[in-house]
């Protein structure tokens, strides 16, 4: 492309509507914009500088002794117990994950489907979201509604005992304990996955179809692809979800630590351990987005693979022109010189 075809770019300027449209959109998003500053960011850094400080609350005021990494030193040398509670978390994490998702997909999959009372069984699957939560989800599960009576889970982990480690075993047999709470907790989930098969063509379907495509090469072909934005997405939600969860025992661990009256315990001890706990986090959710994460498409590969090729050919075309345009100029010079020459010998003669 020439620099003669190029046209320079010209700075728009937006019209009243719009900077009016643009004041409005700042204005609504401002609330969100203070509560990130003001109960995440503001949190962050202060939690971030207190991991490194001894703290203690006295009537005189609190005091800040500097510790430097001894805070990280006293959880992993002198409480064993976070450190095999942050195992056990690992573990079923990536269990109950894939669990949650997969009974969501499939839930979505048949309230999608023509059948009758259709808003009711999804009114059923999301009521727990708003019921379950909070001092009744702590009621239940001291009550023993979170897990199925007539499940032996000392049998199943001592079946996952014979070919797993043992913490991984008890991890297993800890969700299976849990299995009715798990699913208790994949209400958002469904709901998500239920906007997303809506939002599928018709017209993909009945094509394929017509083609003597299956429901089940359907569903491998046209929905799993089309709704895979959303496996992430809901993957990347149960994790958070299950991290902040107050059935979580690390939480309660955190929270201990942190109203502890003991000399070595305290704000910054807590704010140590809840960033190593964050830390685990952030491992995970990069876990699933590096198992779920949209591949690009083979088509988008060949697309950028000719254009990269079409590249390649133009530099080689512009390194030929100037390369026959620095032979031109040799000869060129070449010519004058030996014309020179040829009219001195002539005057000579």
């Amino acid at each position: 492309m020439s620099m003669k075809n190029k046209q320079p770019k010209t700075k728009v300027k937006l019209g009243k509507l719009e900077k009016r449209e643009a004041r409005a959109g700042y204005f609504f998003i401002a609330p969100w914009l203070l509560g990130v500053v003001l109960f995440l960011l503001y949190p962050l850094a202060q939690s971030f500088y207190y991991m490194w400080f001894n703290i203690r609350i006295t009537p005189l005021g609190t005091k800040f002794n500097f510790v430097g990494t001894g805070n990280f030193t006293q959880i992993w040398l002198e409480n064993p117990e976070f450190p095999q509670q942050l195992v056990t978390y690992i573990w079923q994490t990536i269990v109950e994950v894939p669990i949650i998702v997969v009974f969501a997909l499939i839930i979505a999959i048949m309230l999608n489907g023509k059948i009758k009372m259709r808003g009711f069984f999804r009114l059923i699957f999301f009521l727990p979201v708003i019921i379950v939560s909070g001092p009744v989800m702590n009621m239940l599960v001291s009550e023993g509604a979170a897990s199925i009576p007539a499940l032996n889970v000392q049998s199943v982990v001592s079946a996952f005992d014979t070919f797993l480690p043992r913490s991984v075993a008890e991890s297993v047999g800890e969700m299976f304990s849990n299995m009715i709470m798990v699913l208790w907790y994949s209400g958002v989930q469904i709901l998500i996955f239920l906007s997303a098969l809506q939002k599928v063509d018709p017209s993909l379907y009945e094509a394929a179809k017509i083609d003597g495509g299956s429901n089940w090469e359907c569903f491998w072909k046209i929905t799993l692809p089309t709704i895979k934005p959303m496996i992430m997405l809901n993957a990347v939600y149960s994790v958070i979800f299950l991290s902040g969860n107050e059935q979580n025992e690390l939480i309660n661990m955190i929270e201990a630590a942190m109203f502890s009256g003991t000399k070595e315990k305290g704000y910054g001890y807590a704010s140590a351990m809840a960033w190593m706990y964050a830390i685990v986090i952030t491992l995970i959710v990069g876990l699933f987005f590096l198992l779920l994460g949209s591949k690009k498409d083979v088509y988008d590969r060949q697309v950028k693979k000719a254009q990269r090729a079409q590249k390649k050919e133009r530099r080689l075309q512009k390194k030929i022109q100037r390369r026959g345009k620095r032979n031109a100029r040799n000869i060129e010079s070449k010519l004058k010189s030996n014309k020179y020459r040829t009219h001195e010998s002539s005057d000579n003669y």
